[in-house]
């Protein structure tokens, strides 16, 4: 039986684009509907209780729109909140850790992975938590990267101030002979050349997005709510603000043009 019903991701701006861009290309058929919390962004530096209310507001959202699936695609978000919102509902919740610590811990040889993010983010600790109970021999080596959101968001992806800010925050990673890192925000993807020409392609780069992706596929598979439709699926853009900015950088993560971005 095929199950109509849209996939509800929010992010706390345009990161997660990023998932959405990897959910469209492994579940074409798939109907999205995204949220972008682009009036309170950025979430990294808040604190826990704003992050923790943002989330369950955003997530009411998505609710009311009958969606069969939650995708927290903001790093923030699932390492602060992802327990009060499954807490929420019935309906599955994927979040972009568990899958990224996952793929990370499946590609290291030599049990040294970075992890680089928000402050938010690395301040939770949860990337290293879930990588520990895979693997307890594994050492963690975090690295929280304040300018890559503003640097992607100007879209100064190939600047050669971005390769110098690229260098000046993972320079300990790469003395530290780590072989695995972790893009622990959906930012980030965008910089995935530079952080490859940084460790001379020497590394194993795991996007939050892409591994993110691949869990909701599973778990609409593993509960049988596919949606079985030949058409292509539908995509449906919301944000808290400035949509005429969503619009022309989120074009940048999607590769694509944006249809109508609605304003709630």
């Amino acid at each position: 039986m095929s199950d109509t019903r849209a996939i509800g991701i929010f992010d706390s701006g345009l990161g997660g684009l990023t998932v959405v861009k990897r959910v469209r290309e492994i579940l074409p058929n798939e109907n999205i509907i995204y949220f972008g919390d682009t009036a309170r962004l950025p979430y990294g530096s808040k604190s826990r209780k704003k992050i923790i209310e943002f989330s369950i507001e955003n997530t009411n959202f998505l609710l009311s729109h009958n969606v069969k699936i939650i995708v927290v695609a903001c790093n923030t978000s699932t390492a602060v909140a992802l327990y009060e919102i499954r807490k929420m509902t019935n309906i599955p919740v994927i979040g972009v850790i568990a899958p990224g610590a996952r793929a990370a811990v499946a590609f290291t040889k030599n049990n040294k992975i970075g992890v680089i993010g928000t402050a938010g983010t690395i301040n939770s600790e949860e990337y290293t938590k879930h990588i520990l109970e895979l693997n307890d021999k594994i050492k963690v080596y975090s690295q929280a990267c304040g300018l890559f959101v503003p640097i992607v968001e100007e879209g100064w992806i190939d600047k050669e101030i971005t390769n110098h800010i690229i260098a000046e925050y993972l320079m300990p990673l790469k003395i530290a002979g780590i072989d695995t890192i972790i893009l622990g925000c959906t930012h980030y993807p965008l910089l995935k050349n530079g952080i490859a020409n940084f460790f001379e392609n020497k590394i194993n780069i795991v996007d939050s997005a892409e591994s993110c992706a691949a869990a909701v596929k599973e778990k609409l598979a593993e509960l049988n709510i596919l949606n079985s439709s030949a058409a292509r699926g539908t995509a449906t853009f919301f944000v808290s603000d400035t949509p005429a900015k969503f619009s022309e950088i989120g074009s940048r993560f999607l590769d694509e043009e944006f249809s109508a971005i609605k304003v709630v």
